[in-house]
């Protein structure tokens, strides 16, 4: 077991900063500040069904989806923490229709910071584990604007998501390797993140697929067949199917244990469900790092050029030897 295992993230951030002579420090306490927003987060996800936080909001956000209370106690809990922290020029939102920026009278930092605020809060309400996906990018220069977060995955200086289940974890990549953090309860004001998976490594081949299959019947309009074909082949040999419908609890097993999670276009989703910036890219870069894989099936996700805030794209992802077969489907 590695000696690091049980080392605070604050200080695991500053040991990793040591290994760059020009580490200012800054990205240190942005990754700090995210791990705080998780852990208010984290608290209230806790109290859901003892105080009056669970439901709709009776609105829908930009995605055309119903707001769950959870979305916006998350949304705010991020908004609050990070947008006085000195570290950002500015944020964007999955629940926000335009970036959202950073005060005038606030300091700015040279990040731009896209976020999912609560993958899966439709679920909370029974108990499911659910998620905040998180992407940092440097910001180049000039006026901050919707355009200014239009980068490809491959861009990226970092990705994380923080799980909510039985425990809270935080895992994150910034290109050289993927580690996991737990929060400790008992340890301080509300908790620290300890080192709990080091240098994690996805298997190269499981055994688990992930998929809507109530939606097969609307997938072959978009994809000739492709999404059927894979599907069938991890069926035939034995695969196991689970899916959660929360994307971050689905990834996160996958990503421990081994498999592929795919969510095609179909008839209804012509340019698939989930979201290119929130999403697809923060997962992807960490499901590379890890040594696996993410595609549409015809697009690697991390090279995709984004075209808007919201952009929506088909994504398959997990383990290479799945991810590596569903990709020839398409051809």
């Amino acid at each position: 077991m590695s000696s690091r295992i049980g080392t605070p993230l604050t200080q695991f951030l500053h040991e990793e900063e040591k290994k760059y002579p020009n580490s200012t420090g800054h990205f240190t306490g942005l990754l700090s500040d995210i791990a705080l927003a998780g852990k208010k987060i984290s608290f209230e996800v806790n109290k859901a069904g003892l105080i009056n936080i669970l439901g709709a909001t009776g609105n829908v956000n930009v995605q055309g989806e119903e707001v769950q209370k959870l979305d916006i106690l998350a949304n705010n809990a991020i908004v609050d923490t990070l947008s006085k922290s000195g570290h950002l020029t500015g944020m964007a939102s999955e629940e926000e229709d335009d970036f959202i920026p950073i005060p005038e009278n606030a300091e700015k930092g040279k990040y731009l910071l896209l976020f999912d605020p609560l993958d899966g809060s439709s679920n909370i309400d029974v108990n499911i584990s659910v998620g905040t996906i998180f992407s940092v990018l440097e910001h180049g220069g000039g006026e901050v604007s919707n355009e200014s977060f239009l980068k490809p995955g491959k861009e990226q200086v970092c990705s994380g998501y923080i799980i909510y289940g039985s425990s809270t974890m935080l895992v994150y990549t910034t290109g050289v390797g993927v580690h996991g953090f737990t929060l400790d309860i008992s340890k301080g004001d509300g908790g620290e993140f300890l080192l709990s998976h080091e240098d994690i490594k996805a298997p190269s081949k499981g055994r688990i697929y992930s998929v809507n299959e109530s939606n097969s019947h609307k997938w072959d309009a978009v994809d000739s067949g492709a999404t059927a074909k894979f599907v069938e082949k991890f069926k035939s040999e034995g695969y196991t199917g689970r899916y959660i419908g929360s994307f971050v609890a689905d990834f996160h097993r996958n990503l421990l244990k081994g498999g592929i999670f795919s969510y095609p276009a179909d008839e209804k989703n012509k340019d698939g469900k989930l979201r290119l910036l929130y999403e697809a890219n923060p997962m992807a870069f960490i499901a590379e790092q890890a040594g696996g894989g993410a595609t549409t099936g015809t697009e690697e996700i991390m090279d995709m050029i984004p075209t808007g805030l919201h952009q929506r794209v088909p994504l398959i992802i997990g383990s290479k030897e799945e991810v590596d077969f569903a990709r020839s489907c398409f051809k």
